[in-house]
């Protein structure tokens, strides 16, 4: 899935009804978040006791929802707040690593420009 993704990184932090689907999320992303779910960005959505995330993602020609479910634990999701946030793929990766992903700091990209 994540192999051919290269859009923007969406979260949704108000926990949603986790027995909500792909229409019912997808409905929610076009009305509320007023954001295109065909756009090839990936939307990620919480529940309320934060040991799940839902990652919802157009893929040409059909929608991608995974789901992964906590066994032990929590993750450290961003405040919440009632509008979607803009995530780097580092902070998706803290995120899913269990880390708080509005906390961490990435290092410098580096444009390098001489070899030896």
């Amino acid at each position: 899935m994540l192999l051919s993704f290269n859009g923007n990184i969406w979260i949704y932090p108000m926990p949603i009804d986790f027995r909500k689907q792909i229409d019912g999320i997808v409905l929610l992303v076009a009305d509320h978040l007023q954001l295109n779910p065909t756009s090839g960005q990936l939307f990620l959505f919480r529940n309320r006791t934060a040991n799940k995330i839902k990652m919802l993602w157009w893929d040409r020609n059909g929608f991608w929802l995974c789901y992964k479910r906590l066994e032990k634990g929590k993750l450290k999701f961003p405040a919440i707040v009632d509008q979607a946030i803009e995530l780097t793929r580092d902070q998706l990766s803290w995120l899913l690593s269990g880390l708080d992903c509005m906390k961490q700091i990435a290092l410098p990209d580096v444009n390098a420009i001489n070899f030896f």
